[in-house]
């Protein structure tokens, strides 16, 4: 999370809010700041790489654990530099902060997992804030993907309420009180409440997460102790598995059924931009009526900035928009 919510905020994002081009643009008058972001991404990817062993697409994890465990001090060598990054995240807080934020809201339905005791990452049941609580193997009892005549993108959609939104916003406004005391403090001081419904204002609660996150990663190597085994054995046999995990844009639901020597004979992935592409767009239909007026260019950066607030995936998230006004 540390790594892909620090290329978002400060490569991604923040160039919009503060009116350039791109990060490089950024880069000559911010040289320090993006420097800040480039060095939370490179913690983040340190963890990845330690534990994963790659940065991106990890290869060191199998059914039932790891191919490999780190050594004690390769584990204890990430300390300092999440200390570094813990006070860094807690800069980006108050920076973002800082940023115009458009004042734009709407009556979300936030999906989100929701854990007994911790702020939602792995494990817990489906809820939102419009009385959605099942457990994850129900999903699909509840959402469906489809195909829209003018998208190649299948569109996911809550049976019941069409429309739903997932991600950093989501989780925060319905795990507010799972964050640790500090990340609380910072995002109140942020001028953030425990319910936030401006989706631009979802580069602080990232900046939030981040902090989070360092928090989290820092208590766990605190508490490591490298076990004997790297990973415990598990037969395979016949049967339907069903997983939903927080990734940094939202919900990514799993299913996979296997036969009695562990093919996967039919899988289902559900990413979190297309859980949100439905949401995005009918966030433009509100956003763009009140800027109707403004130069088409400029028009069009603001719509791309409001789809940014998702953080849809790199290809989705850069350069992506074209605007043709029609006018009657």
């Amino acid at each position: 999370m540390i790594e892909s919510h620090a290329l978002h905020v400060y490569m991604l994002h923040a160039p919009d809010f503060l009116g350039y081009e791109d990060a490089i643009q950024m880069a000559r008058e911010h040289g320090e700041i993006v420097q800040r972001g480039l060095r939370l991404k490179k913690t983040g990817n340190e963890i990845m790489s330690l534990l994963g062993g790659r940065e991106i697409h990890p290869v060191n994890v199998r059914v039932g654990g790891f191919y490999k465990i780190p050594a004690q001090h390769e584990m204890a060598a990430l300390v300092e530099k999440l200390k570094w990054a813990r006070e860094a995240a807690l800069e980006t807080v108050r920076w973002t902060a800082k940023m115009p934020m458009p004042n734009f809201e709407r009556d979300y339905e936030f999906v989100a997992l929701r854990h007994p005791n911790e702020y939602p990452l792995n494990e817990g049941r489906l809820i939102s804030n419009k009385g959605l609580d099942i457990a994850v193997r129900e999903y699909d009892q509840h959402f469906s993907e489809r195909h829209l005549a003018y998208s190649n993108a299948l569109h996911s959609l809550l049976n019941e309420r069409a429309a739903y939104f997932v991600g950093p916003l989501a989780r925060y406004n319905l795990n507010f009180d799972r964050l640790s005391p500090l990340a609380k403090q910072a995002a109140r001081e942020a001028g953030l409440e425990p319910v936030c419904r401006n989706p631009f204002q979802s580069i602080i609660v990232r900046s939030v997460e981040i902090l989070y996150a360092c928090e989290e990663a820092l208590r766990i190597l605190e508490r490591f102790e490298r076990p004997e085994k790297p990973a415990v054995e598990v037969a395979p046999r016949v049967g339907t598995g069903y997983g939903c995990t927080e990734a940094p844009r939202g919900i990514l639901y799993h299913r996979y059924r296997l036969n009695g020597q562990g093919v996967i004979l039919d899988a289902k992935i559900v990413p979190p931009t297309s859980q949100n592409q439905k949401t995005i767009e009918d966030d433009l239909w509100k956003f763009v009526p009140p800027r109707i007026a403004l130069p088409i260019d400029q028009l069009q950066k603001q719509c791309e900035q409001a789809v940014r607030n998702y953080d849809p995936c790199i290809s989705c998230a850069t350069h992506f928009l074209k605007l043709r006004l029609e006018h009657e």
